[in-house]
């Protein structure tokens, strides 16, 4: 390994040579200056300085000093500032230039040996730590998948995959990263199965279920209205548990998170049933047959879901006795966005505020079309971090920020999830047969029965069934629907992208957080 270099400024340099010695025996290079003026100089001249141990008190330049100067010449340079002056106004001015440790004199060895540690082999010793524990827990997230599993357990097990997935893209373990990914793969694979097995009697209400769609609102946000606090229910679409946990890292700062709990969306895994059902109370066939003007289907023209709000107001009356005082914000560009940010505050007299906010599912679909994000999100932990860097830089943190510090309670959930799709599956359809690549809906459809659920009778699992012998079909684990048409094309261009409608835990096992203001 390459010896790591110190820069060492101390103006009682000559008092130090123990621990000078003992660095050397260690197998590290010590450069030493007694004031902050070499220090500067002796950096500059030697370009692979690895870390700066800085006096706080030297005389004529300052350790405050010749640290804001080191920082302006290389904002990234670990410092350690070495003071005997514990002042609180001290530490916190050197906290706040964004020091990496600090040391209080007489400086013990292994105090010094602890810090370098700390901060040069972090990364690696953080790496190799996670490997092991992954490996450790590898065996029993495979006996767990292959052992009959509840729906309980099956939250459980995505739940533990998504924090491993974090971790390992944490610690930037690629080796075990790919091990994961077959880990999860395999995980899909079975939870396919367990769908099929048991999903028509969810619906059927023939056996226990976790909450679905259609039972969200009732089962997760209406108890909130006890507190007689305003609620905001945030419904971000196309919201994975993984991007979750990503953007929680920053709401955290100004919110507590009270409870994150799961649901399971209904099929197809698509904004026109999940979302609608939400808002409805009801599953899609129901939507129809009780507001036949408000449900369209997946061949009629227009948008599919222009009457959220309605919907809503329809359940609220049905499940609650009081007079409740909503609005309804959709967010589906910038300058919706930006009047939410102005106007947020002014949702704080409303008993429940609904903010559909829509640019995760664009984001999706625009992935699909553009290279530019192709690159962009290339896979899992980029597209994580994509999803990131669209949120810290929102009109919807900024409005979330605003009412942080309110007496309120913030939903954070979804529709459904997205899958990134690796496997072609090849269907027969008619002209009329829908054009989604993870569910169909159409007449006569073909099909590899191993890929898919088939669902031959619509109305068993509470979907409209357009014409008297339509069926549906739902993708299982990582497949998507190709007709054999330019087959060749259409399967290099959909590979790998992210896509949802079908069966995956991605698509189908959905956060529902509750938060409040700290």
């Amino acid at each position: 390994m390459e010896r790591i270099k110190i820069l060492w400024a101390d103006d009682e340099i000559d008092l130090l040579k123990p621990q000078l010695l003992f660095l050397e025996k260690k197998g590290y290079e010590v450069v030493t200056v007694s004031n902050g003026y070499d220090a500067i100089e002796e950096y500059d001249q030697q370009k692979d300085i690895d870390v700066v141990f800085l006096d706080e008190s030297m005389p004529g330049m300052t350790g405050l000093e010749t640290l804001a100067k080191l920082k302006a010449n290389n904002s990234n340079i670990p410092i350690v500032m070495i003071t005997k002056n514990e002042a609180e106004n001290v530490m916190e001015e050197a906290i706040g230039s964004q020091i990496d440790d600090y040391l209080i004199k007489p400086v013990n060895p292994n105090q010094i040996l602890l810090t370098l540690k700390k901060i040069i082999d972090n990364k690696r010793l953080v790496r190799e730590k996670t490997t092991s524990d992954y490996q450790q827990e590898f065996r029993q997230i495979f006996m767990e998948i292959n052992s009959g599993l509840t729906f309980q357990d099956w939250t459980n097990v995505y739940r533990k995959i998504i924090n491993w997935e974090i971790k390992l893209d944490d610690s930037r373990t690629e080796e075990m990263s790919d091990i994961l990914s077959m880990q999860k793969s395999e995980a899909n694979a079975e939870f396919s199965k367990y769908i099929v097995r048991h999903y028509v009697d969810w619906i059927k209400e023939k056996e226990e279920s976790p909450i679905l769609s259609h039972q969200l609102v009732r089962q997760k946000v209406l108890p909130h209205l006890q507190a007689k606090k305003p609620i905001f229910l945030v419904v971000m679409d196309n919201l994975r548990f993984d991007q979750w946990k990503i953007i929680e890292r920053t709401l955290v700062n100004n919110f507590r998170v009270t409870d994150e709990d799961f649901f399971y969306s209904i099929l197809p895994t698509s904004t026109q049933y999940s979302r609608n059902a939400i808002f409805a109370g009801l599953l899609p066939s129901d939507i129809e047959r009780h507001y036949p003007s408000y449900w369209k289907n997946d061949t009629d023209e227009g948008g599919k879901n222009l009457f959220e709000k309605e919907l809503f107001q329809s359940q609220l009356k049905r499940l609650v006795r009081d007079e409740i005082k909503m609005d309804y914000i959709k967010v589906t560009n910038v300058g919706h966005g930006q009047q939410l940010e102005d106007q947020i505050l002014n949702y704080l007299h409303n008993d429940i505020t609904v903010i559909v906010y829509n640019f995760i599912d664009m984001l999706s679909h625009a992935r699909t079309e553009m290279e530019v994000l192709k690159e962009l999100a290339g896979d899992e932990r980029a597209y994580r971090s994509l999803t990131n860097s669209w949120f810290i830089h929102s009109p919807l943190w900024t409005a979330l920020k605003k009412i942080s510090q309110k007496d309120i309670t913030l939903i954070v959930t979804t529709d459904h999830g997205t899958i990134r799709v690796k496997q072609p599956s090849k269907v027969v359809g008619d002209r009329e047969t829908t054009t989604n690549l993870r569910y169909k809906l159409g007449r006569n459809l073909k099909y590899d029965a191993r890929d898919v659920l088939e669902i031959r009778d619509p109305e068993e699992v509470g979907l409209p069934r357009p014409n008297v012998s339509s069926s549906y079909i739902f993708a299982k684990d990582d497949k998507y629907f190709l007709y054999p048409n330019n087959y060749s094309y259409y399967n290099s261009y959909f590979r790998n992208t992210f896509q949802h409608g079908g069966i995956s835990m991605e698509e189908m096992i959905c956060p529902i957080v509750s938060l409040t203001g700290r």
